[in-house]
């Protein structure tokens, strides 16, 4: 009787093997981009940035492996603008990579275009910013991409996650600081502040005390 018991556990394993492991859904992700003039304040005086719905820096994008991202990007600037999706392969939509002249035209001020990102090895804190000129100075933004499995990190879990975007700030516009070293051939005046999330450091005048030191993130793990 023992061969018979044999037997049947060999089918079922047998069995078990032979059933396809079921996939994990994608999921497909939708957004709005609206990149419009802004003001903002920084180091005590105004001016006017190009933004994505009014954030700076841009809206932080969470998804998981293998996903897919539709973005509408509507150009409501006085600019052509293209956003590029920074460390994405894009293996089946390179006319929505967003290099301007490269892999796709820009997208003139007063038009929509329907970006699809497709997602496929990528995994961990990539980033997404504009294409055209400097106007990446201020349109960007982080991209997260959780693996498929919860919790499958390739390092231990940590306590905490706080993306962290680095940038500068010019009191000038930024268009002035690119044509002016265009102009002459140089490099670009220094940035009047480092930025950490869109804010100067606590020594930068009119600065928001208290909130963005460099260490203060980490405070919080």
């Amino acid at each position: 009787m023992w061969w018979f018991v044999n037997l049947a556990i060999f089918h079922l394993l047998g069995f078990l093997l032979l059933v396809p492991t079921l996939p994990i859904q994608a999921m497909t992700h939708h957004h709005n981009f609206v990149v419009a003039d802004t003001p903002y304040s920084r180091l005590c005086s105004n001016k006017s940035i190009l933004t994505v719905n009014g954030q700076f820096p841009g809206p932080t994008i969470y998804v998981t492996e293998g996903d897919t991202i539709v973005i509408d990007v509507i150009n409501r600037a006085r600019e052509n603008i293209t956003i590029h999706w920074h460390g994405v392969n894009q293996p089946r939509y390179p006319w929505s990579d967003g290099p301007e002249y490269i892999t796709q035209c820009p997208i003139q001020p007063g038009s929509m275009f329907n970006q699809r990102i497709v997602l496929s090895v990528e995994v961990g804190t990539l980033w997404w910013h504009a294409h055209s000129d400097w106007s990446r100075a201020t349109v960007h933004g982080a991209l997260i991409v959780y693996p498929r499995k919860k919790n499958d990190y390739p390092f231990p879990i940590p306590h905490a996650e706080i993306p962290i975007i680095l940038g500068e700030w010019w009191k000038s516009d930024i268009q002035a600081v690119l044509n002016e070293f265009l102009q002459n051939g140089g490099d670009p005046n220094n940035s009047d502040a480092f930025l950490i999330n869109g804010q100067p450091g606590d020594l930068y005048p009119c600065s928001r005390q208290g909130l963005i030191s460099p260490l203060h993130f980490f405070d919080e793990i």
